[in-house]
């Protein structure tokens, strides 16, 4: 049994809390008496509120003696839960604490080019406008940074870190398309499938290997495509380019061609296929950070700014 989920049933109030800090100083003192020095309490206060939380858990937590203070095997197993209960609820009354504190401060943001330049830039303006106390640094860039070793406040990036110590939420979808123009389809003409691709000039986001696949479902069938081509970008503002210029098919970001296709300077291509460069990823775009699940208001305010503005 998790002797934490008799706390799902009541209310988290202080007097809880209160109970927890004594029992977890107690463990770090190693008797009623330290803890009492520490805690500004007398000892036997100190033991009425073990017997107070042991009253509530139905469990025995300590080994008692006149020599020794130990842990039982329920005090071991509440203990591990304890101090992470009592750490996300310092952390989530810390964040209430500031919910009323305007934003202020350097913010660092780290985003991936096209989208930096496409989706983020072009906002800046208004959340500074709105937020007058904060100053924005940012670096457009499509290598991988180390958020800690960069002192970044905050990345935008394609997929879920998988850094466990990085917080995450998500900002938008990101569905790929496949397109080309249409000088270029009349020139070399329209694939018809994926497995087609194979003798199209297709414009390649570099990933740093050797062959490059494509993927492509359409209901409960899957195909994997192995596509070159004669331009490799790390980021996609030069192949969308390239595409522009009637110089092969590209498979990007919708948000990076909505424009274009409206302009009827692009075509998409395959349109009944969904299409992804990766396998097995949504590809969807979040904004990571380090830190407290409750960050500071200043890392907060921008993370709800681009939600609103994304949707």
């Amino acid at each position: 049994m998790n002797h934490l989920c008799v706390f799902c049933k009541d209310k988290l109030d202080a007097k809880l809390l209160d109970l927890i800090r004594i029992f977890i100083k107690t463990i770090d003192c190693g008797s009623f008496s330290k803890a009492g020095t520490i805690l500004n309490m007398a000892p036997s206060s100190v033991a009425r509120n073990i017997d107070n939380l042991e009253i509530k858990l139905g469990v025995t937590l300590f080994k008692r003696s006149t020599r020794s203070l130990l842990l039982t095997q329920d005090g071991q197993q509440f203990l591990e839960g304890a101090e992470k209960l009592l750490t996300d609820a310092d952390s989530l009354i810390s964040s209430m604490n500031q919910v009323n504190v305007e934003p202020e401060g350097i913010l660092k943001i780290s985003v991936f080019e096209s989208f930096g330049r496409l989706c983020i830039s072009p906002i800046l303006p208004e959340f500074l406008n709105r937020y007058p106390k904060v100053k924005v640094s940012i670096d457009l860039d499509n290598q991988m940074v180390d958020l800690n070793s960069e002192n970044i406040d905050i990345g935008i990036r394609i997929g879920r870190p998988a850094d466990s110590c990085l917080h995450a939420r998500m900002l938008s979808a990101n569905e790929t398309l496949l397109c080309a123009s249409h000088k270029y389809l009349a020139q070399h003409g329209i694939p018809k499938k994926p497995e087609e691709l194979i003798k199209f000039n297709c414009l390649l986001l570099d990933n740093d290997r050797q062959r490059t696949y494509w993927h492509f479902n359409k209901k409960n069938k899957y195909i994997k495509v192995p596509v070159q081509g004669n331009l490799r970008s790390k980021g996609g503002t030069p192949l969308l380019e390239a595409a522009v210029a009637h110089g092969g098919i590209v498979q990007m970001s919708d948000w990076m061609l909505k424009d274009l296709i409206a302009a009827n300077k692009l075509t998409v291509c395959l349109p009944d296929w969904t299409s992804s460069l990766h396998e097995g990823s949504s590809g969807d775009i979040y904004a990571v950070y380090h830190g407290s699940k409750h960050p500071k208001p200043v890392i907060r305010a921008f993370i709800d700014f681009l939600i609103e503005k994304l949707k």
